[in-house]
């Protein structure tokens, strides 16, 4: 048996080696290949990295316990293989009380202290801001998106909003990104966007913040995040919405704080103030209400 010592001075080879590996990772390497980063370490919202963290600490975790499973049962296969010669049953043990504390034990462990983090990071991910620098509303539609930005006035008179078509694909299947629906965010600020659907259940998903939340009928959902890198992300419906669900896609782009306040400027000068038209809303003839059909369904 070599001794401690040697075991030692052979760890520290191996471990340079591992330092070495990851430090030649690229960044989005290092966040298992999550989207949402690049080589500058930038993370696209202020809970991307804490997102990416616990995705790849708990793919580590699952892969350790993957690989000692997998070895334990190699091991048992080839010594505990039927020899040459050997006839009738292999000697038969009823139980081994140290096997059956320990595969009780350590996989309670593991879902213990998955379903803590888990959880810790979810808390802090669904905090609300107590007071926003902006609040935007986000409407889900059969098969496009409206946002409203939320003004300061009492009626929401100063409101601007944008009304989305769904995508529109050309002969061969190509998507022209200038008509998609357009959520415009300012980079450094406390966003907060009220999620709302005006028909069935959508999913409100911009891929590179690593984030989506369901909008559910008659049920309004909210997310709070800080916007951290300025450029254009894709957003798309991640719930199964009907025949369109394919093409009910929107994109985000995050942009100086002069450019924010330059766009709502250009939805003013449209006259797209107050708060949003609510052609095509369904929601206005739910059973039971007495109201009438929306203008928009007639």
């Amino acid at each position: 048996m070599p001794s401690k010592r040697r075991l030692r001075w052979a760890a520290i080879p191996v471990g340079i080696a591992a330092v070495a590996a990851l430090a030649g990772c690229s960044t989005t390497e290092l966040h298992g290949y999550l989207p949402g980063f690049q080589d500058d370490g930038t993370p696209t919202t202020n809970h991307t990295e804490m997102v990416a963290g616990l995705w790849t600490t708990s793919w580590m975790v699952l892969l350790a316990v993957g690989v000692i499973t997998w070895g334990l049962m190699f091991w048992a296969v080839v010594v505990y293989r039927r020899r040459r010669g050997q006839t009738g049953l292999p000697v038969q043990m009823r139980y081994n009380m140290p096997i059956e504390v320990f595969y009780t034990i350590v996989p309670l462990i593991l879902v213990v202290g998955m379903f803590f983090f888990t959880a810790r990071d979810q808390a802090e991910i669904e905090a609300q801001w107590p007071d926003p620098d902006v609040e935007i509303t986000a409407i889900a539609k059969q098969w496009a998106w409206d946002f409203q930005y939320e003004g300061e006035e009492e009626d929401n008179a100063d409101a601007v909003w944008t009304m989305g078509i769904q995508a529109q694909p050309d002969a061969e299947g190509d998507i022209d990104q200038s008509q998609l629906p357009t959520l415009v965010l300012p980079v450094g600020q406390k966003v907060t966007i009220h999620l709302q659907s005006r028909d069935v259940i959508h999913s409100f998903w911009i891929i590179d913040f690593l984030y989506k939340k369901d909008m559910y009928i008659g049920k309004d959902n909210s997310w709070s995040f800080t916007p951290t890198r300025e450029g254009t992300y894709a957003g798309k419906c991640a719930e199964l919405c009907g025949e369109y669900h394919s093409m009910m896609l929107f994109q985000v782009k995050v942009v100086s704080d002069e450019e924010y306040e330059a766009y709502l400027d250009s939805l003013r000068a449209a006259g797209q103030t107050g708060d949003i038209q609510q052609a095509y809303d369904r929601l206005d003839n739910q059973p039971g209400t007495g109201a009438t059909t929306a203008e928009g369904d007639e």
